[in-house]
């Protein structure tokens, strides 16, 4: 009877895990997913258990250790399918590493406003990389259906990206605000919000002055939680269809596109206490979003460029910018940090 119940359950069980799911047998995507999985666990469970400031040092050093995962996984990819597959999703990481630099200065803008210490930043971004798990899932799966269906949808994507890299060049030099923002207005507008944090709580029940009565309340660093989803999705619009160009493969956007954003979380503690020394990065991120662009309107032509090639002029791109800026601001100080403000 045993034997009978293990064999079909193991026939069941080869079958799932060999079967195809988007283009890529299901165990492909068992093994990223239990890699991403062991890693939050060894980061909120082990590594910041407890509320801690996370030091440069120790930034630099999550960075390498994310960035070794995502090049040993890179590596498995190239071995076990190819040095196609191998070389797009290391240039697909590179362009998501890229694009979502200027990301970490916006959230850096985002905490500075609303009063969010440095000990509590990483409970945000934990949680936020949840919702960008998520969230990339549901946009790289749209994208990849769309292009399936509708190749001349690349134009659009090709054509959306010359323009946010155009305008991006032209408003390099603007520094973010959230004095004015509609989204922070929304919040207030529609919840209750506390007018300063309470520890590393997102809600807390307290008497509204307004009824009299116990209501619950979300509190400035849950604010934080919600622009910061938000300005990924935002984000995001921008570097999935920037992969598209590289590769149609979701596999190899998706696997490339969440450790990118892991890795550059793990980072954020060291680059925006340097935000000042990248004031010129922007222009870099704008070019390979121009490059990229051209690249992807190439693609229905029957035209395209070879995926060496596209990951050379990338990294000599961003490594431009990045040693331009150092270059520029060596004399430079930091500047003043925004004054922090609750979300009153």
């Amino acid at each position: 009877m045993t034997t009978f119940m293990q064999g079909p359950a193991m026939e069941l069980l080869q079958t799932f895990i060999f079967s195809d799911f988007l283009g890529t047998p299901a165990y492909f995507w068992l093994i990223f997913i239990s890699v991403v999985i062991g890693l939050l666990v060894l980061d909120l469970g082990f590594l910041h258990k407890g509320q801690k400031e996370i030091e440069t040092k120790e930034s630099f050093l999550l960075y390498a250790g994310y960035m070794a995962i995502a090049f040993a996984f890179g590596g498995w990819v190239w071995f076990a399918r190819g040095h196609q597959s191998g070389l797009e999703f290391f240039t697909g990481y590179l362009i998501e590493q890229s694009l979502a630099m200027d990301n970490i200065f916006i959230i850096a803008t985002v905490f500075a406003f609303l009063g969010i210490p440095r000990i509590y930043q990483h409970r945000v971004l934990f949680w936020g990389i949840l919702g960008v798990i998520l969230f990339r899932a549901i946009l790289i799966g749209v994208g990849a259906a769309l292009v399936m269906s509708f190749q001349w949808i690349l134009f659009l994507f090709g054509a959306f990206l010359v323009f946010t890299g155009l305008k991006m060049f032209k408003t390099s030099n603007e520094k973010p605000s959230l004095d004015d923002n509609w989204l922070l207005k929304l919040i207030k507008r529609n919840f209750r919000v506390t007018d300063r944090l309470h520890g590393d709580k997102f809600t807390i029940r307290q008497i509204d002055p307004r009824t009299g009565k116990l209501a619950l309340f979300i509190t400035p660093l849950f604010v934080a939680l919600i622009i910061v989803e938000f300005v990924d999705l935002i984000f995001a619009v921008d570097s999935v269809p920037a992969i598209f160009a590289v590769t149609q493969d979701p596999f190899v956007v998706y696997t490339s596109n969440i450790f990118a954003i892991l890795g550059l979380r793990a980072l954020y503690f060291a680059l925006a206490a340097a935000m000042h020394r990248f004031k010129y990065l922007q222009y870099s991120l704008a070019v390979i979003l121009v490059l990229v662009g051209i690249k992807i309107f190439l693609v229905p032509l029957g035209i395209k460029i070879d995926t060496a090639i596209s990951l050379a002029v990338t990294i000599g791109v961003l490594a431009s910018g990045i040693l331009w800026s150092l270059w520029k601001t060596r004399n430079d100080r930091p500047e003043p940090a925004p004054v922090a403000r609750a979300a009153e």
